[in-house]
C-alpha cells in the first residue's frame, strides 16, 4: 500500500496532530464512519505507512534543558565496528536519536543533558570512550520549529 489517497492523507495528518483520538473522532475529522476508519488505519500499519503511536516528552521541561546534535566519525570502518558502536550508543539514555549518515561523519546523533557540564560529562565519559569513536564535533541546539513532515 504505497499508494495514499486524499484520505488516507488527511487520516495521517489528523493523526499527526492528536493520535490519542477515537476512530469515531477521526472519522468525523475525514469524512469516514468509525468501522472504515480502523480498516484505514490497519491498512496503514499493515503497509508500514503508521509504525505506531508514541508519547513524546518535552526534554526541557523535565530537567534535559541543553539537546546538541553530534556528528560522529568512526576510527575503524567495517560492519562489526557499525555494529558495536550503534549497539553501544543506543544504551546511553541521553542520546535520544541514531541516524547513520553519509557524508562529513558517520553518525548524528541528539544528545540531551541538564546542561552544559552534563552535556560535557555525557561526552567524556560515555561517548568518546564508545567502540571506535574517532571524531566528534557539537552543535548546540538554540532553537527548533518543528514541521508536520510531506503528508
Amino acid at each position: 500500500m504505497t499508494d495514499l489517497d486524499d484520505i488516507d492523507r488527511a487520516l495521517l495528518r489528523t493523526l499527526r496532530k492528536d493520535a490519542e483520538q477515537s476512530a469515531s473522532q477521526l472519522g468525523r475529522k475525514v469524512g469516514l464512519s468509525q468501522p472504515a476508519t480502523w480498516r484505514r488505519i490497519r491498512a496503514l500499519e499493515a503497509a508500514g505507512i503508521l509504525t505506531g503511536r508514541r508519547l513524546v516528552l518535552d526534554a526541557e521541561k523535565i530537567g534535559f534543558g541543553v539537546t546538541v546534535f553530534l556528528g560522529v566519525k568512526l576510527a575503524t570502518k567495517g560492519r562489526v565496528s557499525l555494529d558495536d558502536f550503534e549497539r553501544a550508543v543506543t544504551a546511553i539514555r541521553e542520546v535520544q536519536t541514531v541516524e547513520h549518515v553519509l557524508g562529513l561523519y558517520d553518525y548524528r546523533l541528539r544528545v540531551v543533558a541538564r546542561d552544559l557540564a552534563d552535556f560535557e560529562r555525557v561526552l567524556r565519559r560515555r561517548i568518546m570512550t564508545l567502540p571506535g569513536v574517532g571524531n566528534v564535533e557539537a552543535n548546540v541546539l538554540l532553537s527548533e520549529e518543528r514541521r508536520p513532515g510531506p503528508i
